[in-house]
């Protein structure tokens, strides 16, 4: 058999550093797919592309490696559009093959026929069609340079008649990888170190960037004394082995982190691009360090914003700044931090009369899952309490959809942990609304060989959504879900499966699910009233629960009422 243009492409992007593509084979792809087959890449089969895409992201960000995913022309390729979202939003490099009808037909509305450049032009970071086999070397080392180099997801459209002809002799085209290193400049690093060391209460705001500056954060914070709250998308960076932090602000935060920020004079902000105004300090000075020019206040007004890598520019900025004895605003931020880190373990307990509050449920999973363990989380409740009470050791790491904030993601993204880390413990936490989205992938970790353990947080209900609508002064519509026994459908697929209602059981079934040495599902019926409350509540929401409160007692569901009053009250 002759070189096809599908053999080119697969050799440029596994010499790019590819190792798995996520998907479902079909008729255009089958060049491509037999091409895969005879390579050192492996095919991940998949049973939804949405998956597919959300597995190949996971995969990316956790490696920092080049994954893909490839479909069929129309309908396959785009099933892949909300995973992909999702992938690129996570700043995930993640190549597509989009397969396509072949040329001849484009334009005339043939079946299948989708304009896929129109489609996803807008959600990634290079989007082009191989128009010509003499293209696809350079069009595919293209895709993937961009990919590597931009953070983000490449979407290669190859029509059918393109793949299968025979490859040309072409200039060696390939992908390169450079890393360099990015600081402000000198006279950048003396104004930013002049506001830091004339600022009274400093503070220290992390985000992702932050991901390999660990210690330059927290040797910046000791010189400063200064309290180091973190994004969500930091957990895994800031919090370990740091004694300055305080945690996270926003909606899914606590006291600590929202007090240093909102009490501060001066704030830095390092690789953090977190989008609600509402939680910055209103009379501050704030300094922004982004290795993305585009991002420089582009969320809230700054005073000084410089471009840079956070390592790099930290430790050019460190033999600039003075140290600080005086721990007062420190000490402060510390005490609101340890006062609500109390408060939320008062819910992360054993619950009355047969309830499971999903914080215990969460903690339990902290308390024995493996050092290293990944974590996913689905959108809504469970992110918030991943978030909230899985512990970060410095090892672990946990994937979420923060900046898209889509549903169903945990357990795809699961599935592309596990092929990413074979020899690690992976660990979905579902929401039943998520799980039962993309239930029939749970098929991919028996055909994958994928061990994930899966625990869903079954509450009967879309519980985010639900309390938006209480939050609004509405009569909750529209959320509730009439769920299967999860574990028993785990079971018929082949999964271990349990189900736990009652609190006294779950400790020894978190334990016995973790020791599962395959796939095993562990369904847990928590409580549906636990209310995720933030750190500071506004009047227009407590005048929106008020107004749901009147409205379901007046409609005849005032024990629903008392359970969340109840709930809100312990909180």
């Amino acid at each position: 058999m002759s070189r096809t243009v599908a053999d080119v492409m697969v050799e440029v992007l596994s010499e790019a550093g590819a190792k798995r593509c996520y998907g479902v084979a079909g008729d255009t792809l089958n060049y491509f797919t037999d091409s895969i087959r005879r390579s050192d890449i492996r095919w991940v089969h998949v049973r939804h592309e949405e998956a597919g895409a959300m597995a190949a992201g996971a995969d990316a960000l956790l490696t920092g490696e080049l994954a893909l995913c490839a479909g069929s022309c129309g309908p396959g390729g785009l099933h892949f559009i909300n995973g992909l979202y999702e992938s690129h939003r996570n700043r995930a490099p993640v190549v597509l093959i989009a397969s396509q009808i072949v040329r001849d037909e484009l334009g005339f509305d043939f079946p299948q026929e989708v304009d896929f450049k129109a489609v996803y032009k807008t959600g990634t970071v290079f989007c082009e069609e191989i128009r010509t086999p003499t293209q696809a070397r350079r069009m595919t080392a293209m895709a993937a340079q961009a990919a590597l180099s931009k953070r983000g997801v490449a979407v290669l459209i190859v029509p059918l008649d393109v793949s299968s002809a025979k490859a040309p002799d072409e200039p060696a085209f390939g992908v390169h990888r450079a890393k360099p290193l990015v600081r402000p400049s000198d006279g950048e690093l003396v104004q930013i170190a002049k506001a830091l060391n004339d600022g009274g209460k400093v503070a220290i705001y992390g985000g992702s960037g932050c991901e390999d500056a660990h210690d330059q954060v927290v040797a910046l914070a000791d010189r400063l004394q200064a309290p180091v709250a973190r994004t969500s998308r930091a957990k895994d960076f800031l919090e370990p082995n740091n004694p300055f932090d305080v945690g996270m602000t926003g909606i899914f935060g606590a006291d600590g982190g929202y007090h240093a920020l909102t009490a501060c004079d001066t704030l830095l902000l390092l690789g953090c691009d977190f989008a609600w105004r509402q939680f910055y300090p209103t009379k501050a000075t704030i300094i922004q360090v982004d290795i993305d020019g585009a991002h420089l206040g582009r969320r809230h007004p700054v005073d000084i914003a410089a471009v840079g890598d956070v390592g790099p520019t930290l430790d050019a900025l460190l033999p600039r700044i003075q140290a600080r004895t005086d721990r007062g605003f420190l000490d402060e931020a510390l005490k609101h931090n340890a006062k609500a880190e109390a408060q939320q373990a008062k819910r992360a307990v054993v619950g009355k009369s047969g309830t499971i509050h999903p914080q215990y449920l969460t903690e339990l999973i902290s308390k024995h899952a493996r050092p290293d363990a990944v974590f996913t989380a689905d959108g809504g409740s469970p992110m918030v309490w991943c978030l909230r009470h899985i512990a970060a050791t410095g090892q672990n790491r946990t994937v979420i959809s923060l900046s898209h904030g889509t549903m169903a993601n945990a357990m795809p993204q699961a599935l592309g942990a596990q092929a990413a880390y074979p020899g690690r413990q992976v660990i979905s936490m579902s929401g039943d609304g998520g799980l039962s989205m993309l239930l029939g992938d749970l098929l991919t970790t028996l055909q994958e060989d994928l061990p994930i353990k899966v625990v869903v947080f079954d509450n009967g209900s879309l519980g985010f959504v639900e309390l938006e609508q209480k939050v609004e002064g509405l009569l909750d519509a529209y959320t509730d879900l009439k769920n299967p026994d999860f574990a028993r459908v785990a079971e018929a697929m082949g999964f271990w499966g349990r189900r736990v209602e009652k609190p006294e059981d779950l400790d020894a079934a978190v334990q016995d699910w973790l020791a599962q040495p395959g796939p095993a599902l562990l369904d847990v019926v928590t409580d549906r009233y636990e209310l995720v409350m933030p750190p500071k509540i506004a009047a227009s929401q407590v005048f929106g629960m008020a107004l749901y409160s009147a409205k379901g007692v007046l409609s005849g569901r005032g024990g629903e009422v008392a359970d969340l009053i109840t709930g809100a009250v312990k909180t």
